[in-house]
Protein backbone atom coordinates (compact mmCIF):
# COMPACT_ATOMS: atom_id res chain seq x y z
CA UNK A 1 0.00 0.00 0.00
CA UNK A 2 2.87 2.32 0.77
CA UNK A 3 4.42 1.61 -2.60
CA UNK A 4 1.12 2.40 -4.36
CA UNK A 5 0.85 5.65 -2.53
CA UNK A 6 4.39 6.63 -3.51
CA UNK A 7 3.63 5.80 -7.15
CA UNK A 8 0.45 7.86 -7.04
CA UNK A 9 2.25 10.78 -5.41
CA UNK A 10 4.95 10.63 -8.07
CA UNK A 11 2.34 10.74 -10.86
CA UNK A 12 0.58 13.67 -9.23
CA UNK A 13 3.89 15.44 -8.84
CA UNK A 14 4.69 15.00 -12.53
CA UNK A 15 1.26 16.34 -13.51
CA UNK A 16 1.76 19.27 -11.16
CA UNK A 17 5.17 20.10 -12.60
CA UNK A 18 3.83 19.80 -16.16
CA UNK A 19 0.86 22.04 -15.31
CA UNK A 20 3.12 24.63 -13.75
CA UNK A 21 5.36 24.58 -16.82
CA UNK A 22 2.37 25.13 -19.12
CA UNK A 23 1.09 27.95 -16.93
CA UNK A 24 4.48 29.63 -16.82
CA UNK A 25 4.81 29.22 -20.59
CA UNK A 26 1.39 30.78 -21.16
CA UNK A 27 2.29 33.61 -18.82
CA UNK A 28 5.57 34.27 -20.63
CA UNK A 29 3.74 34.17 -23.98
CA UNK A 30 1.20 36.71 -22.72
CA UNK A 31 3.97 38.94 -21.39
CA UNK A 32 5.69 38.67 -24.76
CA UNK A 33 2.54 39.72 -26.61
CA UNK A 34 2.07 42.70 -24.33
CA UNK A 35 5.70 43.71 -24.69
CA UNK A 36 5.40 43.46 -28.48
CA UNK A 37 2.23 45.55 -28.45
CA UNK A 38 3.99 48.26 -26.49
CA UNK A 39 7.30 48.28 -28.30
CA UNK A 40 9.06 45.80 -30.54
CA UNK A 41 8.13 45.21 -34.15
CA UNK A 42 7.46 41.79 -35.67
CA UNK A 43 10.63 40.11 -36.86
CA UNK A 44 10.05 40.67 -40.59
CA UNK A 45 9.40 44.38 -40.04
CA UNK A 46 12.39 44.68 -37.73
CA UNK A 47 14.46 43.17 -40.54
CA UNK A 48 13.04 45.65 -43.07
CA UNK A 49 13.88 48.51 -40.73
CA UNK A 50 17.40 47.20 -40.15
CA UNK A 51 17.97 47.23 -43.91
CA UNK A 52 17.40 51.00 -43.96
CA UNK A 53 20.48 51.40 -41.71
CA UNK A 54 18.63 54.21 -39.96
CA UNK A 55 18.73 54.51 -36.15
CA UNK A 56 15.63 53.32 -34.33
CA UNK A 57 15.54 56.67 -32.54
CA UNK A 58 14.49 58.35 -35.81
CA UNK A 59 11.28 56.30 -36.15
CA UNK A 60 7.83 56.57 -34.63
CA UNK A 61 5.29 53.95 -35.70
CA UNK A 62 1.88 52.80 -34.53
CA UNK A 63 -0.25 49.99 -35.92
CA UNK A 64 -3.71 49.53 -34.45
CA UNK A 65 -6.84 47.70 -35.47
CA UNK A 66 -9.74 50.05 -36.18
CA UNK A 67 -12.01 49.88 -33.10
CA UNK A 68 -9.65 47.27 -31.73
CA UNK A 69 -6.33 46.59 -29.99
CA UNK A 70 -2.94 48.01 -30.81
CA UNK A 71 -0.64 45.56 -32.60
CA UNK A 72 2.59 47.37 -31.80
CA UNK A 73 4.08 50.82 -31.33
CA UNK A 74 7.52 52.36 -31.25
CA UNK A 75 8.11 55.80 -29.71
CA UNK A 76 4.47 56.78 -30.25
CA UNK A 77 4.57 59.85 -27.97
CA UNK A 78 7.53 61.56 -29.65
CA UNK A 79 6.48 64.70 -31.57
CA UNK A 80 7.90 64.55 -35.10
CA UNK A 81 7.70 66.56 -38.28
CA UNK A 82 5.12 64.70 -40.42
CA UNK A 83 5.59 66.75 -43.62
CA UNK A 84 2.38 66.63 -45.71
CA UNK A 85 0.76 64.05 -43.43
CA UNK A 86 -0.11 67.15 -41.36
CA UNK A 87 -2.82 67.81 -43.98
CA UNK A 88 -4.79 64.99 -42.34
CA UNK A 89 -5.19 67.13 -39.23
CA UNK A 90 -6.24 70.30 -41.07
CA UNK A 91 -8.70 68.61 -43.41
CA UNK A 92 -10.31 66.60 -40.60
CA UNK A 93 -10.73 69.67 -38.40
CA UNK A 94 -12.19 71.60 -41.34
CA UNK A 95 -14.69 69.00 -42.53
CA UNK A 96 -15.73 68.31 -38.91
CA UNK A 97 -16.50 71.98 -38.29
CA UNK A 98 -17.71 73.15 -41.73
CA UNK A 99 -19.34 69.96 -43.02
CA UNK A 100 -18.86 68.16 -46.35
CA UNK A 101 -21.29 70.44 -48.25
CA UNK A 102 -19.59 73.73 -47.34
CA UNK A 103 -18.87 75.96 -50.38
CA UNK A 104 -17.00 79.21 -51.09
CA UNK A 105 -18.57 82.11 -53.01
CA UNK A 106 -16.89 84.67 -55.26
CA UNK A 107 -19.06 87.60 -56.33
CA UNK A 108 -18.94 90.65 -58.58
CA UNK A 109 -21.06 93.55 -57.28
CA UNK A 110 -21.95 97.13 -58.12
CA UNK A 111 -22.97 99.95 -55.81
CA UNK A 112 -26.66 100.29 -55.01
CA UNK A 113 -26.90 103.55 -57.01
CA UNK A 114 -24.60 102.52 -59.85
CA UNK A 115 -26.03 102.32 -63.35
CA UNK A 116 -25.01 100.98 -66.75
CA UNK A 117 -25.82 103.31 -69.67
CA UNK A 118 -26.91 102.36 -73.18
CA UNK A 119 -23.29 102.03 -74.30
CA UNK A 120 -22.52 99.56 -71.51
CA UNK A 121 -20.55 102.00 -69.37
CA UNK A 122 -20.72 101.41 -65.61
CA UNK A 123 -20.72 104.73 -63.74
CA UNK A 124 -19.13 103.36 -60.57
CA UNK A 125 -16.58 100.79 -59.40
CA UNK A 126 -17.00 97.09 -59.98
CA UNK A 127 -16.49 95.25 -56.69
CA UNK A 128 -15.08 91.76 -56.30
CA UNK A 129 -15.89 89.99 -53.05
CA UNK A 130 -13.10 87.46 -52.55
CA UNK A 131 -14.34 84.56 -50.47
CA UNK A 132 -11.12 82.60 -50.10
CA UNK A 133 -12.06 79.92 -52.64
CA UNK A 134 -9.03 77.57 -52.66
CA UNK A 135 -9.88 76.08 -56.05
CA UNK A 136 -11.00 79.09 -58.14
CA UNK A 137 -9.74 78.46 -61.70
CA UNK A 138 -9.22 80.58 -64.81
CA UNK A 139 -12.34 79.20 -66.43
CA UNK A 140 -14.39 80.11 -63.36
CA UNK A 141 -13.24 83.73 -63.53
CA UNK A 142 -13.89 83.79 -67.29
CA UNK A 143 -17.50 82.65 -66.74
CA UNK A 144 -18.01 85.36 -64.14
CA UNK A 145 -16.82 88.01 -66.56
CA UNK A 146 -18.87 86.58 -69.40
CA UNK A 147 -21.95 86.82 -67.18
CA UNK A 148 -21.25 90.53 -66.71
CA UNK A 149 -20.88 91.06 -70.44
CA UNK A 150 -24.19 89.29 -71.02
CA UNK A 151 -25.75 91.77 -68.62
CA UNK A 152 -24.64 94.62 -70.86
CA UNK A 153 -21.54 95.82 -68.97
CA UNK A 154 -18.71 96.77 -71.35
CA UNK A 155 -16.67 99.53 -69.72
CA UNK A 156 -15.56 99.63 -66.07
CA UNK A 157 -13.87 102.61 -64.39
CA UNK A 158 -12.05 100.48 -61.79
CA UNK A 159 -12.17 97.15 -59.99
CA UNK A 160 -12.07 97.06 -56.19
CA UNK A 161 -11.10 93.73 -54.63
CA UNK A 162 -12.36 93.11 -51.10
CA UNK A 163 -10.01 90.63 -49.39
CA UNK A 164 -11.20 91.42 -45.87
CA UNK A 165 -12.24 87.82 -45.09
CA UNK A 166 -8.52 87.22 -44.37
CA UNK A 167 -6.00 89.44 -42.65
CA UNK A 168 -2.43 89.95 -43.82
CA UNK A 169 -1.57 86.33 -44.63
CA UNK A 170 0.91 86.92 -47.46
CA UNK A 171 4.14 84.91 -47.30
CA UNK A 172 7.36 85.08 -49.29
CA UNK A 173 7.29 82.02 -51.60
CA UNK A 174 11.08 81.77 -51.44
CA UNK A 175 11.17 81.69 -47.65
CA UNK A 176 10.88 77.93 -47.15
CA UNK A 177 13.51 76.55 -49.52
CA UNK A 178 14.54 79.37 -51.86
CA UNK A 179 12.41 78.03 -54.74
CA UNK A 180 10.15 81.05 -54.98
CA UNK A 181 8.88 80.21 -58.48
CA UNK A 182 7.49 76.78 -57.56
CA UNK A 183 3.71 76.48 -57.09
CA UNK A 184 4.03 74.36 -53.95
CA UNK A 185 5.41 77.49 -52.24
CA UNK A 186 2.52 79.76 -53.30
CA UNK A 187 1.21 82.28 -50.78
CA UNK A 188 -2.39 82.01 -49.56
CA UNK A 189 -4.78 84.80 -50.50
CA UNK A 190 -8.51 85.51 -50.35
CA UNK A 191 -8.53 85.97 -54.15
CA UNK A 192 -6.38 83.15 -55.53
CA UNK A 193 -6.91 82.04 -59.13
CA UNK A 194 -5.30 78.84 -60.40
CA UNK A 195 -3.13 78.83 -57.25
CA UNK A 196 -1.43 81.97 -58.60
CA UNK A 197 0.66 80.03 -61.12
CA UNK A 198 1.34 80.66 -64.81
CA UNK A 199 1.21 77.71 -67.20
CA UNK A 200 4.11 77.42 -69.64
CA UNK A 201 2.95 75.24 -72.53
CA UNK A 202 5.29 73.42 -74.92
CA UNK A 203 3.82 71.97 -78.12
CA UNK A 204 5.78 69.64 -80.48
CA UNK A 205 6.33 70.44 -84.17
CA UNK A 206 7.38 67.12 -85.78
CA UNK A 207 8.22 68.72 -89.13
CA UNK A 208 10.88 71.04 -87.72
CA UNK A 209 11.62 68.82 -84.71
CA UNK A 210 11.26 71.77 -82.41
CA UNK A 211 9.08 72.94 -79.54
CA UNK A 212 6.71 75.90 -79.74
CA UNK A 213 5.80 77.61 -76.50
CA UNK A 214 3.20 79.99 -75.10
CA UNK A 215 2.02 81.28 -71.73
CA UNK A 216 -1.46 80.75 -70.32
CA UNK A 217 -2.99 83.14 -69.42
CA UNK A 218 -1.42 85.47 -72.06
CA UNK A 219 -0.55 88.30 -69.68
CA UNK A 220 1.50 91.05 -71.39
CA UNK A 221 5.16 91.34 -70.44
CA UNK A 222 5.87 87.60 -70.10
CA UNK A 223 8.36 85.93 -72.43
CA UNK A 224 9.77 82.40 -72.84
CA UNK A 225 13.37 82.20 -74.08
CA UNK A 226 15.92 79.44 -74.52
CA UNK A 227 15.69 76.16 -76.28
CA UNK A 228 14.44 72.66 -75.48
CA UNK A 229 16.25 69.97 -77.43
CA UNK A 230 14.15 67.56 -79.49
CA UNK A 231 14.54 63.84 -78.88
CA UNK A 232 13.29 61.03 -81.15
CA UNK A 233 13.33 58.52 -78.29
CA UNK A 234 10.28 56.64 -77.10
CA UNK A 235 8.54 58.73 -74.43
CA UNK A 236 10.48 58.07 -71.21
CA UNK A 237 8.12 59.97 -68.94
CA UNK A 238 8.16 63.57 -67.76
CA UNK A 239 10.44 65.86 -69.83
CA UNK A 240 13.75 66.79 -68.23
CA UNK A 241 13.68 70.58 -68.47
CA UNK A 242 14.60 73.45 -66.18
CA UNK A 243 13.51 77.06 -65.99
CA UNK A 244 15.27 80.18 -64.80
CA UNK A 245 13.09 83.21 -64.03
CA UNK A 246 14.32 86.80 -64.33
CA UNK A 247 12.54 90.13 -63.78
CA UNK A 248 13.36 93.39 -65.53
CA UNK A 249 11.34 96.64 -65.75
CA UNK A 250 8.14 94.87 -64.76
CA UNK A 251 8.61 92.14 -67.38
CA UNK A 252 9.14 88.43 -66.70
CA UNK A 253 11.43 86.17 -68.70
CA UNK A 254 11.47 82.40 -68.40
CA UNK A 255 14.66 80.90 -69.81
CA UNK A 256 14.12 77.19 -70.47
CA UNK A 257 16.64 74.44 -71.16
CA UNK A 258 16.79 70.64 -71.32
CA UNK A 259 15.37 68.03 -73.65
CA UNK A 260 12.03 66.36 -74.36
CA UNK A 261 10.91 63.46 -76.55
CA UNK A 262 8.52 64.48 -79.31
CA UNK A 263 6.63 61.22 -78.79
CA UNK A 264 5.49 62.50 -75.37
CA UNK A 265 3.38 65.18 -77.03
CA UNK A 266 2.45 68.54 -75.57
CA UNK A 267 3.41 69.20 -71.97
CA UNK A 268 3.32 72.09 -69.53
CA UNK A 269 5.02 73.34 -66.38
CA UNK A 270 3.65 75.76 -63.80
CA UNK A 271 5.61 78.62 -62.31
CA UNK A 272 5.01 81.54 -59.94
CA UNK A 273 6.02 84.96 -61.23
CA UNK A 274 3.97 87.47 -59.23
CA UNK A 275 2.51 87.88 -55.78
CA UNK A 276 -1.09 86.71 -55.51
CA UNK A 277 -2.33 90.31 -55.49
CA UNK A 278 -0.24 91.31 -58.51
CA UNK A 279 -1.28 88.22 -60.41
CA UNK A 280 -4.94 88.75 -59.53
CA UNK A 281 -4.84 92.35 -60.80
CA UNK A 282 -3.10 91.43 -64.06
CA UNK A 283 -5.51 88.55 -64.58
CA UNK A 284 -8.58 90.71 -64.08
CA UNK A 285 -7.34 93.22 -66.66
CA UNK A 286 -6.31 90.59 -69.21
CA UNK A 287 -9.43 88.45 -68.96
CA UNK A 288 -11.80 91.43 -69.04
CA UNK A 289 -10.18 92.47 -72.32
CA UNK A 290 -10.46 88.90 -73.63
CA UNK A 291 -14.25 88.93 -73.18
CA UNK A 292 -14.51 92.27 -74.99
CA UNK A 293 -14.53 94.62 -72.01
CA UNK A 294 -12.63 97.82 -71.27
CA UNK A 295 -11.06 98.85 -67.97
CA UNK A 296 -10.25 102.56 -67.90
CA UNK A 297 -8.76 102.64 -64.39
CA UNK A 298 -6.88 100.30 -62.09
CA UNK A 299 -7.44 97.28 -59.89
CA UNK A 300 -7.06 98.10 -56.20
CA UNK A 301 -7.90 96.69 -52.77
CA UNK A 302 -10.84 98.11 -50.85
CA UNK A 303 -14.12 97.40 -49.08
CA UNK A 304 -17.55 96.77 -50.55
CA UNK A 305 -20.27 99.29 -49.60
CA UNK A 306 -23.22 98.01 -47.62
CA UNK A 307 -25.71 98.75 -50.41
CA UNK A 308 -23.80 96.83 -53.10
CA UNK A 309 -25.74 94.36 -55.22
CA UNK A 310 -24.33 91.11 -56.63
CA UNK A 311 -24.55 90.82 -60.43
CA UNK A 312 -22.48 87.67 -61.03
CA UNK A 313 -21.56 84.85 -58.65
CA UNK A 314 -19.51 81.67 -58.64
CA UNK A 315 -19.80 78.81 -56.16
CA UNK A 316 -16.95 76.41 -55.50
CA UNK A 317 -17.22 72.61 -55.42
CA UNK A 318 -18.26 71.31 -51.96
CA UNK A 319 -15.65 70.81 -49.26
CA UNK A 320 -15.84 67.02 -49.69
CA UNK A 321 -14.41 67.45 -53.20
CA UNK A 322 -11.92 70.11 -52.14
CA UNK A 323 -10.28 67.91 -49.49
CA UNK A 324 -9.97 65.16 -52.12
CA UNK A 325 -7.82 67.54 -54.16
CA UNK A 326 -5.86 68.56 -51.09
CA UNK A 327 -5.08 65.09 -49.76
CA UNK A 328 -4.71 63.13 -52.98
CA UNK A 329 -2.54 65.77 -54.69
CA UNK A 330 -1.01 67.16 -51.48
CA UNK A 331 -1.73 70.79 -52.39
CA UNK A 332 -0.07 73.13 -49.88
CA UNK A 333 -1.65 76.48 -50.67
CA UNK A 334 -5.16 75.00 -50.78
CA UNK A 335 -4.57 73.63 -47.28
CA UNK A 336 -3.36 77.02 -46.02
CA UNK A 337 -6.50 78.69 -47.41
CA UNK A 338 -8.71 75.97 -45.90
CA UNK A 339 -7.19 76.57 -42.46
CA UNK A 340 -7.85 80.32 -42.80
CA UNK A 341 -11.42 79.61 -43.90
CA UNK A 342 -11.94 77.54 -40.76
CA UNK A 343 -10.84 80.54 -38.71
CA UNK A 344 -13.00 82.98 -40.66
CA UNK A 345 -16.14 80.85 -40.33
CA UNK A 346 -15.61 80.61 -36.58
CA UNK A 347 -16.01 84.37 -36.40
CA UNK A 348 -12.38 85.50 -36.29
CA UNK A 349 -12.55 87.85 -39.30
CA UNK A 350 -10.25 88.92 -40.74
CA UNK A 351 -8.78 85.44 -40.29
CA UNK A 352 -5.14 85.03 -39.33
CA UNK A 353 -3.00 81.91 -39.27
CA UNK A 354 -2.58 81.94 -35.47
CA UNK A 355 -6.28 82.48 -34.85
CA UNK A 356 -7.24 79.77 -37.32
CA UNK A 357 -4.86 77.30 -35.68
CA UNK A 358 -6.56 77.93 -32.34
CA UNK A 359 -9.95 77.27 -33.95
CA UNK A 360 -8.68 73.96 -35.40
CA UNK A 361 -7.32 72.89 -32.01
CA UNK A 362 -10.62 73.72 -30.30
CA UNK A 363 -12.54 71.70 -32.92
CA UNK A 364 -10.36 68.68 -32.17
CA UNK A 365 -10.50 69.23 -28.41
CA UNK A 366 -14.31 69.18 -28.45
CA UNK A 367 -14.05 65.65 -29.84
CA UNK A 368 -11.79 64.61 -26.98
CA UNK A 369 -8.62 64.89 -29.06
CA UNK A 370 -6.04 66.81 -27.03
CA UNK A 371 -3.33 66.19 -29.67
CA UNK A 372 -0.59 66.60 -27.06
CA UNK A 373 2.55 68.16 -28.53
CA UNK A 374 0.85 69.20 -31.79
CA UNK A 375 2.29 72.28 -33.52
CA UNK A 376 0.02 72.81 -36.53
CA UNK A 377 1.90 75.86 -37.87
CA UNK A 378 0.44 76.66 -41.33
CA UNK A 379 -1.57 73.43 -41.53
CA UNK A 380 -0.01 72.15 -44.76
CA UNK A 381 3.08 70.35 -43.44
CA UNK A 382 5.36 72.54 -45.57
CA UNK A 383 7.13 73.56 -42.40
CA UNK A 384 10.19 72.91 -40.29
CA UNK A 385 8.43 73.62 -36.98
CA UNK A 386 5.17 71.67 -37.38
CA UNK A 387 5.14 68.47 -35.30
CA UNK A 388 2.67 65.82 -34.17
CA UNK A 389 3.02 62.45 -32.43
CA UNK A 390 2.12 59.10 -33.95
CA UNK A 391 -0.20 58.53 -30.98
CA UNK A 392 -2.11 61.74 -31.69
CA UNK A 393 -2.51 60.91 -35.36
CA UNK A 394 -3.68 57.38 -34.53
CA UNK A 395 -6.23 58.68 -32.04
CA UNK A 396 -7.51 61.21 -34.59
CA UNK A 397 -7.77 58.60 -37.37
CA UNK A 398 -9.74 56.35 -35.02
CA UNK A 399 -12.07 59.23 -34.14
CA UNK A 400 -12.48 60.08 -37.83
CA UNK A 401 -13.48 56.49 -38.61
CA UNK A 402 -16.49 56.64 -36.29
CA UNK A 403 -17.44 60.22 -37.19
CA UNK A 404 -20.35 61.27 -39.45
CA UNK A 405 -17.87 62.55 -42.06
CA UNK A 406 -15.94 59.27 -42.29
CA UNK A 407 -16.95 58.41 -45.91
CA UNK A 408 -15.91 61.83 -47.26
CA UNK A 409 -12.73 61.95 -45.17
CA UNK A 410 -11.43 58.48 -45.97
CA UNK A 411 -12.24 58.84 -49.67
CA UNK A 412 -10.10 61.99 -49.79
CA UNK A 413 -6.96 59.91 -49.17
CA UNK A 414 -4.79 58.47 -51.91
CA UNK A 415 -5.75 54.91 -52.92
CA UNK A 416 -2.68 52.71 -52.82
CA UNK A 417 -1.40 51.94 -56.32
CA UNK A 418 -4.36 53.74 -57.92
CA UNK A 419 -4.27 57.52 -57.56
CA UNK A 420 -2.77 60.49 -55.76
CA UNK A 421 0.68 60.48 -54.25
CA UNK A 422 0.67 56.68 -53.73
CA UNK A 423 -0.42 55.75 -57.27
CA UNK A 424 2.99 54.27 -58.15
CA UNK A 425 3.47 52.28 -54.96
CA UNK A 426 2.71 48.59 -54.27
CA UNK A 427 0.78 48.04 -57.50
CA UNK A 428 0.86 44.25 -57.17
CA UNK A 429 -2.69 42.81 -57.17
CA UNK A 430 -2.22 41.59 -53.60
CA UNK A 431 -1.68 45.13 -52.28
CA UNK A 432 -3.16 47.44 -54.91
CA UNK A 433 -6.15 49.44 -53.58
CA UNK A 434 -5.78 47.85 -50.12
CA UNK A 435 -5.05 51.15 -48.36
CA UNK A 436 -6.15 54.78 -48.21
CA UNK A 437 -3.13 56.81 -47.13
CA UNK A 438 -1.56 60.25 -46.98
CA UNK A 439 2.16 60.47 -47.67
CA UNK A 440 4.65 63.13 -46.67
CA UNK A 441 8.18 63.95 -47.73
CA UNK A 442 10.58 66.79 -47.02
CA UNK A 443 14.32 66.93 -46.71
CA UNK A 444 14.99 64.85 -43.57
CA UNK A 445 11.34 63.71 -43.31
CA UNK A 446 9.45 60.64 -44.52
CA UNK A 447 5.94 59.76 -43.35
CA UNK A 448 2.79 57.83 -44.18
CA UNK A 449 -0.53 57.47 -42.37
CA UNK A 450 -3.99 56.14 -43.07
CA UNK A 451 -6.05 52.97 -43.22
CA UNK A 452 -5.05 49.50 -44.48
CA UNK A 453 -7.43 46.64 -45.31
CA UNK A 454 -6.20 43.21 -44.18
CA UNK A 455 -6.88 39.92 -45.97
CA UNK A 456 -9.10 38.88 -43.05
CA UNK A 457 -11.40 41.84 -43.64
CA UNK A 458 -10.07 43.73 -40.62
CA UNK A 459 -9.06 47.36 -41.01
CA UNK A 460 -5.96 48.84 -39.49
CA UNK A 461 -4.71 52.34 -38.72
CA UNK A 462 -1.06 52.83 -39.58
CA UNK A 463 1.19 55.80 -38.81
CA UNK A 464 4.91 55.89 -39.60
CA UNK A 465 7.14 58.96 -39.31
CA UNK A 466 10.90 59.17 -39.80
CA UNK A 467 12.96 62.27 -39.06
CA UNK A 468 16.56 61.85 -40.16
CA UNK A 469 18.94 63.27 -42.75
CA UNK A 470 18.53 59.98 -44.69
CA UNK A 471 14.79 59.71 -44.06
CA UNK A 472 14.05 58.94 -47.72
CA UNK A 473 15.75 55.56 -47.22
CA UNK A 474 12.68 54.56 -45.17
CA UNK A 475 10.43 54.17 -48.24
CA UNK A 476 11.11 50.40 -48.46
CA UNK A 477 10.21 50.03 -44.77
CA UNK A 478 6.89 51.84 -45.32
CA UNK A 479 6.10 49.46 -48.17
CA UNK A 480 7.01 46.44 -46.04
CA UNK A 481 4.80 47.74 -43.22
CA UNK A 482 1.75 48.14 -45.45
CA UNK A 483 2.36 44.83 -47.22
CA UNK A 484 2.60 43.05 -43.85
CA UNK A 485 -0.74 44.54 -42.77
CA UNK A 486 -2.53 43.46 -45.95
CA UNK A 487 -1.82 39.83 -45.03
CA UNK A 488 -3.45 40.12 -41.59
Amino acid sequence: MGVGMRASNTKVGRLYVRGMALAIGALLFTIGLNADAQGGMPAELAKAWAQTKLPESSLSVVVQEVNGPRLFALQPDTPRNPASVMKLVTTYAAISRLGPTYVWNTDFLIGGKARVDAQGVLNGPLYLRAGGDPVLLLQDLWRLMRDMRLRGIREIPEIVVDRSVFGDVTIDPAQFDGAGDRPYNASPDAFMVGFGALRLVFSPDPETKSWKSFVDPPIPGIQIDGNIEWSDAKCPGSPAISTDTTFENGNVRFRVSGSAAGSCGEFDVFRLAFSQQEYGAKLLKTMWQEVGGTLTGQVRNGLIPADAVAIASHQSPPLSEVIRLINKRSNNVMTRVLLLTLGAEAGSKPATVDGSVQVALSVLARQGLNMKGLVLDNGSGLSRVGVVSADSLTEMLQKAWISPVMPEYVSSLSILGIDGTSRNRLRDPSTRSMAHVKTGALRDVRSIAGYVWGASGKRYIVVSMVNHERAHDARAFENALITWLTTK
